[in-house]
């Protein structure tokens, strides 16, 4: 008897069984919206699909009668733009610290209990104080992402730099590589595919900063004009928001897997 555990879907399974939740999802809604809009027309909370493409409309292809800029193109800029110098400011450190750590006993010793305590303070408490410090510019929302996320990817590269063999770093010392070579030879290169693994799963929370510090203080962004709208009731343009957000998460998110298989095949080989 063939046990469930070892069927595995054609490719072709794999995409129907795959895109099936989200096909129910639509449906639901659809149904679930015609119900609403049957009692009630002006129904805003589940609005028909013509009413997002209305709304949305203008603020993809009209330009703001305020500032001239295409609301929607401003919005999803300047949130991809916070959200790419906190992540890449992040991903240095984690990677400097989290190596560093891991390779260098007193220096783990130093400064591991510190970031375990950072990493245990939840990033939001500390806004407010970011904005009394930095501001309410973009320095601040940038700050809040990296708070958030950097104890996490130093924490985490610093336990995969420990993880290394310790085979390769006594052959390494018996061939005369210092401590740096051995760090820049051994470690690095071992560590950069795991520090990409390890951004993708930081993802989703730097997204999270980034919307909570729009939504409290910006005049642009995802998260911004999410929260101005919201006292409308305009979920024509909250939802239509919603899914882009996600689908840009999902897109950094797949090219960070595919730099990662191309850039270390040896790595995904391994796994």
């Amino acid at each position: 008897m063939k046990r469930l555990i070892n069927i595995r879907p054609s490719p072709i399974t794999k995409v129907i069984l795959g895109a099936l939740p989200f096909a129910l999802t639509l449906l639901v809604y659809l149904w679930a919206s015609d119900i609403r809009l049957a009692e009630n027309p002006n129904d805003k909370l589940m609005p028909a699909f013509s009413s997002f493409f209305s709304a949305m409309g203008e603020l993809v292809f009209e330009p703001s009668q305020r500032s001239g800029e295409y609301l929607f193109l401003q919005d999803s800029i300047s949130s991809l733009r916070r959200l790419l110098l906190g992540v890449i400011l992040s991903a240095s450190v984690g990677l400097v610290l989290g190596v560093l750590n891991g390779a260098i006993p007193v220096l783990r010793a130093n400064l591991s209990p510190y970031i375990t305590i950072v990493s245990l303070i939840p990033p939001m408490a500390v806004l407010p104080i970011l904005f009394i410090v930095f501001g309410l510019d973009e320095l601040s929302k940038v700050m809040l992402i990296f708070i958030g996320i950097t104890p996490f990817l130093i924490r985490d590269l610093q336990s995969k730099t420990l993880e290394l063999p310790s085979e390769q770093l006594i052959k390494a010392q018996t061939l005369g590589a210092s401590t740096w070579q051995i760090i820049i030879r051994v470690m690095l290169p071992q560590v950069l595919p795991r520090l990409i693994e390890a951004l993708r799963l930081s993802l989703g929370p730097a997204w999270l900063f980034l919307i909570a510090a729009e939504a409290i203080a910006a005049q642009n962004g995802l998260g911004y004009r999410i929260f101005l709208v919201r006292r409308y009731l305009s979920m024509d343009i909250i939802l239509p928001y919603v899914v882009w957000i996600t689908l840009l998460a999902f897109l950094f998110d797949w090219l960070l897997h595919v730099f990662s298989e191309r850039a270390f095949p040896w790595f995904h080989t391994s796994r």
